[in-house]
Parts: C-alpha cells; sequence; structure tokens
C-alpha cells in the first residue's frame, strides 16, 4: 500500500511527539504543520473541544491536498466550573506559558482541599480531508489537581494532574504509561483504528495517497 500523507494540523512539539507515537504503524507520512506557514494559522474561538478540533481540521483540509488531524484539548476542574476548559493553553493570559497556567490555577485552588480537586483532561481528536469531516472522536481521563507541581515529564498541566490509578502525577510517567491512558491516547487510538479501515479500503490501482498539487494560496 502506498503511503499516505497526513498534516499534523498542530505547532504544540509536546501535542505532536505524542501524537507520532500514537500513530506509529500507520501507512502514513507524517508531516508538520510548521512546513506550511503560508496556511495561515487557525483561530480557535469554539466554545467547545469538538468546535475547535472540527474547525482546525476543515481549515487545514482546504489547502492541505493530504488528510489532515486535528486536535483540541485540555483541563477542566470541578470546583472551577469546568474552567479553564478550551482556554488551557492560555488560562493566564497574554505571554501564558505552561509555568504561568499552572501557578494561576494552584492560586485558584489554595482554599480547595483535595478531595474536591476533582478534574479531568479531555481530547477531541478529528480527521478531516478536502473540506470534509472524516472522523471525531473523543477521549477523558480523571484524576486531581495536585497542591503542588510533581514531576518533570510531560508538558502543560501533567505535573499537577494526579492520576490516582498510578498514584502519580502526569509528569511522573514514562511517555509509554502515559501513552496507554491519557486523553489524548484514548482518543487517538479510535482514530488510528479508523484511518487503519479507511486506507485499506481506498482504491490501490491508482497509487493513491491523496497528495496531489499544492494549494496556492496566493
Amino acid at each position: 500500500m502506498n503511503k499516505v500523507h497526513l498534516l499534523l494540523a498542530t505547532t504544540n512539539q509536546g501535542k505532536a511527539k505524542e501524537i507520532r507515537k500514537l500513530l506509529r504503524g500507520l501507512p502514513i507520512i507524517l508531516e508538520s504543520l510548521s512546513s506550511y506557514p503560508q496556511y495561515g494559522k487557525f483561530k480557535e474561538t469554539g466554545k467547545t473541544f469538538a468546535e475547535n478540533s472540527q474547525g482546525k481540521s476543515l481549515f487545514y483540509s482546504q489547502r492541505y491536498p493530504g488528510l489532515v488531524l486535528a486536535e483540541d484539548s485540555g483541563l477542566e476542574v470541578e470546583a472551577l466550573g469546568g474552567k479553564p476548559g478550551v482556554y488551557s493553553a492560555r488560562f493566564s493570559g497574554p505571554g501564558a506559558s505552561d509555568q504561568k497556567n499552572i501557578r494561576k490555577l494552584l492560586r485558584l485552588l489554595t482554599e480547595v482541599p483535595q478531595e474536591k480537586r476533582k478534574a479531568r483532561f479531555v481530547c477531541v481528536a478529528t480527521v478531516a480531508h478536502a473540506g470534509k469531516v472524516l472522523k471525531s472522536y473523543q477521549g477523558k481521563v480523571e484524576g486531581f489537581i495536585a497542591l503542588k507541581p510533581e514531576g518533570k515529564g510531560g508538558f502543560g498541566y501533567d505535573p499537577i494532574f494526579y492520576y490516582p490509578p498510578l498514584k502519580k502525577t502526569f509528569a511522573r510517567l514514562k511517555a509509554a504509561e502515559k501513552n496507554k491512558i491519557s486523553h489524548r491516547a484514548r482518543a487517538l487510538k479510535k482514530i488510528k483504528k479508523f484511518l487503519e479501515t479507511y486506507l485499506n479500503n481506498q482504491p490501490k490501482k491508482s497509487g493513491f495517497n491523496l497528495k496531489k498539487k499544492q494549494v496556492n494560496l496566493s
């Protein structure tokens, strides 16, 4: 089977690294959004992870000639009414960083006891082609917000997301451990299964690879 070109619609290197590992074994050639600056930047204005994920995949699939995989994910804290939610990456305002976001979140939860610091990571991953959504899946993982950062692995809110079954924050997990139980892993496992079936059902006689002439946006 000829390999199909697939664009990862993210500039977050942490996410891209995880996604590459989760899709390993598929007959695809993964490309980075950083290789296509002419495509512009999608503005995430959706009120849900699904809206942002699907909107992003459609935006880039109208520009990129192959398949596009987009995802939107974040942290929802029960005591904060579901915040930061879709604003997870920019929770601390202009110039937001992982460290600033974590400090703000912990500050807001200063008076909240451990048993009431329930939280969940949510991810919605979407595959699109030629301006059409092919499939979209959601993945969730439940946990608690730790009292302080623990661990140096991962990215984002991983240092303060405590996962009870393993008695560790995500930042203390090995990459292989996290990629078995994370919200992103759960959504991408469904995407991978879909892609396996989708690619197997494509015509082979034409050398199917979805990689045609680049779209000229000028």
